[in-house]
Formats: structure tokens, sequence, C-alpha cells
């Protein structure tokens, strides 16, 4: 092993010895999970690269030696840790090491016990004869703290077992933790539920343990005197019929693939648990096989803890640039390293707006952790000012637009009697050409005109050859020129044709809609477009009068009426709009009174086979049925389709919502 390399492995080793005091003997982390775990997996490769290091490597240790406020008690057997698996590959490799282990085939279907892994404190409890005597914590594994007492504190753990069935000598292992509701209540406190656990539960004092409302989860045994079970899940019913609490997600799985995608279900409802779990432990069911697999230096060789996706990491900001969008609102994007958050690469995160990067000091340069959550855009969360450069600058709004140089402005608002956060281009829309390319992208959006083969790429092309300014260029397109483009041809030009003339058929709220108007989104358009009826009607708002019908309207306010008085007072949108008036074949709205589901309200979960989602709710309005956006009390039903989202099921689930699919919805309308 070279110098450069001995000094890096000697410098991971010692920020690992460090973390790992703060983590487990301070119950104080200085760093994220993801980031610990990825120390940890720097170590392995530099180990993996130079094998003569793990003689006597930190990975073999377990947890912390124990702490000096406690007596101390040695493990009647050893406790140790759990190796990580963090993605198919790992877990492939671990199941692919117990079959070469065992001589089995590959091809063999290996059977698991799988539990939640519970982000908590390890705890041993020992029972004699029924009565719980000692209880221990994890400590380095060999020896742990003991701390009898205060685990007596919580409610969970029984203290007398008067089973028949009750071994009578036995260590019952389980870990200890806090719900995410009670955490809540004392996060000042602590940093996140696992160490309000750990702080909480190594407190010298028991009575200041027994403030804190620990639980309690059992998930195995340590020693036990004539063991007569077969399996890890006889074990777990029977500790349930000992009076011991177990999890309810606890599952049998035969399979590598049917170990995934239990994986993936978990971990989309992971937020809704009253508790957090950072990934799911697989463990060999069979309880001959484990004592024939053994272990491996500090981690049992049958079994793995499969981590979660890290939601947040740590990247780099190298620049900072602004986007224009349909409105004319300024949004800075940070460009930012590439970094797998969430196993999706990740290169930009927003900022928000200006008011954002002041309060959180945001800089080019900075080192930042980056969050993404589900479909949602990825956020800067916070900035590591320790890594940050001498000689870096505080980051300058601009005070023009960036595409048309026009001032920029903060809108006061007269509702909240406030200055906007956001800021805008005072341009009038056509005259900034990025806001007028964002129009033009939203018109041929999904919920809008939806055009095949008329994508953003697309309208960016069309817009640079001068092809389209406004909308309704999109229906006067020359397709001659268009099929002797590079890249197209006769056949995709005849292609995007066809789906713009079939485009031309739309209906009266989804054409307002489409419009882009600030405020007016989906809902708002359906509103009007039911109050209006038709595109007449809706060109005559430009009238001060008619406006001020709406504005009575059940989901219309001034904030919407004032963008529709702007919209109309641009002379170019009203041209624009009559010129898609003679173009098109605008749908009246018509509305639907007393029809098979009125009073009833939807949800749609899953792809749907055969028809979009989009025309399922288009029947269920047209029966004056009512479209939902997420799983509620006011659910009547909750339609699925193919891979639905499982969370929103077990929400219906618990609040005894209907759950159909499309031939039941069928059968309901008749």
């Amino acid at each position: 092993m070279g110098d450069k390399e001995n000094k890096l492995y000697k410098k991971k080793t010692s920020e690992l010895k460090k973390h790992n005091e703060y983590y487990f003997l301070k119950s104080s982390p200085k760093i994220s999970d993801a980031e610990y775990d990825k120390l940890k997996s720097e170590i392995i490769d530099l180990e993996k690269k130079n094998p003569e290091l793990k003689k006597n490597s930190i990975l073999n240790q377990v947890g912390f030696k124990p702490s000096k406020n406690f007596k101390k008690s040695l493990h009647r057997q050893r406790m140790l840790s759990l190796s990580n698996s963090f993605d198919e590959n790992d877990l492939k490799n671990f199941e692919k090491k117990i079959l070469n282990f065992l001589d089995m085939s590959p091809n063999s279907q290996l059977e698991y016990s799988v539990e939640p892994k519970i982000d908590g404190i390890s705890a041993s409890l020992t029972y004699k004869k029924g009565k719980l005597t000692a209880g221990l914590s994890r400590g380095d594994g060999n020896q742990g703290e003991l701390i009898t007492e205060n685990l007596k504190t919580i409610k969970d753990i029984p203290k007398l077992i008067n089973h028949k069935d009750f071994p009578e000598d036995i260590d019952v292992r389980g870990e200890v933790f806090i719900e995410v509701k009670d955490f809540e209540k004392i996060k000042g406190s602590f940093a996140n539920p696992r160490n309000a656990a750990s702080g909480s539960l190594r407190q010298k004092d028991p009575e200041q343990t027994k403030k804190i409302p620990l639980k309690f989860i059992a998930y195995s045994f340590g020693y036990v005197k004539d063991n007569l079970f077969k399996k890890q899940s006889e074990f777990l019913s029977s500790l349930k019929k000992w009076g011991f609490k177990t999890n309810d997600l606890n599952k049998v799985i035969i399979g590598l693939d049917n170990l995934l995608n239990h994986h993936k279900t978990i971990e989309n409802i992971r937020f809704n648990l009253n508790y957090d779990i950072d990934g799911l432990v697989y463990k060999i069911n069979q309880l001959n096989l484990q004592k024939r697999l053994g272990n491996v230096a500090n981690a049992p060789r049958w079994a793995t803890a499969h981590k979660f996706s890290a939601k947040n990491s740590i990247s780099q900001i190298t620049n900072i640039e602004i986007q224009v969008g349909r409105t004319g609102a300024l949004t800075p994007v940070a460009k930012i390293k590439p970094v797998n958050i969430g196993g999706v690469i990740v290169s930009n995160a927003t900022l928000h707006n200006e008011d954002e990067i002041k309060r959180k000091d945001i800089r080019i340069g900075d080192y930042v952790k980056v969050e993404r959550a589900g479909d949602v855009i990825p956020h800067v969360i916070s900035v590591d000012k320790s890594k940050r450069k001498s000689n870096s600058k505080t980051f300058i709004f601009p005070k023009n637009c960036p595409s048309c140089g026009s001032k920029v402005v903060k809108e006061y608002n007269k509702l909240t009697k406030k200055f906007d956060a956001v800021i805008r281009c005072s341009s009038d829309d056509y005259k900034c050409d990025k806001i007028t390319i964002e129009k033009l992208k939203h018109f041929i959006s999904k919920d809008a005109f939806n055009i095949d083969g008329l994508g953003k790429k697309v309208i960016e092309r069309f817009w640079e050859l001068k092809f389209i300014k406004y909308s309704s260029d999109i229906f006067k397109l020359n397709f001659n020129k268009i099929e002797n483009l590079d890249g197209w041809g006769k056949l995709s030009a005849s292609n995007l044709k066809y789906s713009i003339e079939k485009s031309k058929n739309i209906s009266i709220e989804k054409f307002i809609y489409s419009l882009g108007i600030r405020h007016i989104g989906q809902e708002s358009a359906k509103i009007i477009s039911q109050s209006i009826s038709n595109i007449d009607n809706f060109i005559d708002l430009k009238s001060q009068h008619n406006l001020s019908e709406i504005i009575n309207l059940d989901g219309i306010g001034e904030t919407q009426v004032e963008s529709l008085k702007e919209y109309f007072r641009n002379q170019t949108n009203v041209q624009v709009l009559k010129e898609l008036k003679d173009i098109l074949n605008i749908k009246n709205s018509v509305k639907k009174i007393g029809g098979k589901l009125s009073g009833k309200t939807f949800l749609i979960t899953g792809k749907l086979k055969g028809i979009s989602r989009a025309e399922v709710k288009n029947i269920i309005e047209n029966n004056s049925g009512k479209i939902l956006s997420s799983v509620n009390k006011k659910l009547d039903y909750l339609i699925i389709g193919e891979k639905p989202t499982n969370n929103k099921i077990l929400k219906a689930k618990e609040l005894k919502i209907n759950i159909i699919n499309l031939s039941d919805l069928y059968k309901i309308i008749g």
C-alpha cells in the first residue's frame, strides 16, 4: 500500500472512530446516517484493495465500549452488528455467499424472515424462570451497560412471564425506540428519534428514563437453554404469545425477487409509520442453517440490513442559475455536482427564491445537503459553512431579467398586504423570450393540449427556427419545412400533423388551463368553465362587468380575478385567443345534475389498462362524481390499477374506504 493510500486509510478510520463515539456513546451524531454509511464504505473499499488491513480493522468492532457511567456485564452470547446491503447487487452478493457456503444450487430459493429495521437502540433482556433479572445495552458486543432498572420503566417489557412454554433461561433481544409523535414533543433536546431513545435509556436515574415514552419491540434471542424452535418466524410468533410486542410488518419471504418487491413496498409506506425505520433486516429463517452459517468478523453470515435509498446527500454547488417561468417568476436553481439520491442522479436543486438564499446564506462553491422526496424537485436543506472558502462571495440576485433585460420586481399583494417572496420579470409577456417559450411548453403539456410528438425540446427548436411564437402558430405549422429538418422526415412530420389536428378538439376547461394564466390552475379552470359554459363567454370576460360576476364562484377569489384582468389587458393575448377560437373546436361545458355518481368521491392509483386516467376522470365527472387528490375521510372509492401506490391502499383500508377496480366502477355506473 502506498503512502498516499495509507494516510487516507488512517484518516478515514480516525474519522469513523470519532463518529462511533458521538453515535454510540454520546448519542449525539455529527453527521447523517447516509454520510456515516458512506464513510464505512470508503474504508471497506480501501480494505478490499489492501487485504492486510482487515486484520485489525475498525470495522471488526461492534458498537462502542460501554460508558463508565454504568456497571458492565458480559453478554452470554455476543451481540453482533449487521452487514449492510444498499442495492440489488449487494443483496445478490449476500445470497450468493450463503449459497456457496452451504453448497447449494445457485437457483435455490432461500426462505427469509423479514423485519423492519427500527432506528433505535438494541437491548438484551435476561429472564430466569420467567423473571426479568438483567437488561444490557449492546455496548461493544462482548459486554454491555447494565441498565436493568431503566429498561424496567418501559411498559412494553414484561417483568414476569408465567407461560408454560417460556424457556427457563433465555436472553430476549429487541429494539428500544420512540414513536414519531412522542419525539415531536421532545425533539429540541435530541437530534433524531434514535438519539432520543439512546439518550433517554442511558440516564443514570431511572426516574428520568421513566418520563420518556419509550417502546420496545422484540426480534430475536441470544443465549437460550434448550432451544426447541426450528425457525426464526416460529420464535417471533412465540414472543407474542409470551406477552412481548413484535412488529406487525414481520413477514416470511421466499426468493430474492420477492425480497426486492417487498423492500419497495415498505419503502413507499415508511413515512406513514409511527416510528422511524431505515431499512429491512433479512434473516435466514431456518435456525439450523443460521447455526451452520455462523458469523464473519462482527456480523452474522446469515443476516443483512437492506438499507433504504438515501433521501438526502452532500454535494457541491458549481453555479447558481436564474430560470424564468411562464408567469415571469425568477427561480434560482443550484447546479450541483451529480449525486445519487434515492436511486436518482441529481444535478439540480431549487433554491426557491431570493429570501431563501439570504436566509440560508447559500453561495457558489458551498457544500450543501440536498434532499429529494418522491417526485418533489430536489432542494437544498443546509450549508456546511465549515468547508466554505475564505474568498467565497454572497450571491447577488439579478436586478434585471436574465432573458430580456427588463427590471425585476416584487409585487405588492393587496390581500396579504405584503410584498411577494417571488421576484418577477416586469416586461410584457411576449417581449421576454423565456416567458413566451415557457408559455408554449405549458400550452402543450400533459394536462393541456398534450400533443404527441410535440414535447418541450421540439418547442424550443421550433422557436429557434422562428416556426412558432404564439400558441396559435402551432396550428399553422409548415410541415414541408419540418420534414426537411435533421432528425425528421415525411413520416414523423405526418404523425405530428395528425396529432395536432386531433388536438383541435378540446374541452373548454382544458383550453382555459392551457393558456397558462397566473393563478388559474386545473381546478380554477374547471370552475370558470362550468360558469361561463363556452369560449365566447370566456372572451367576454375582458369586460369588467362580466369578470365581477365570477368572483362569487366557490373556489374563485380576488387573486384569480386580478390575474384574469391582467391577462385580458394584454391585447396580444386577446388577439391570440380569438385566433385559437377560430381554429379549434372548443367543446362547451356541460353541467351534469343528478348523475349516477352524484355525491360520491373518487381517487385513482396505479396504471389503468386500455384507458388514460384523464378519460376515467372525465367519465366520473360526467356522471356527477368528484375527484379528490388524496386519501382522506371524505373519499368514497379508491380505484386501483396496475402497480398502485401501496401507502394509499393501506390508508384506505385503515379508513374503511371502498377499494375497487375499473370493472367495479363500470358496474356502479351501469
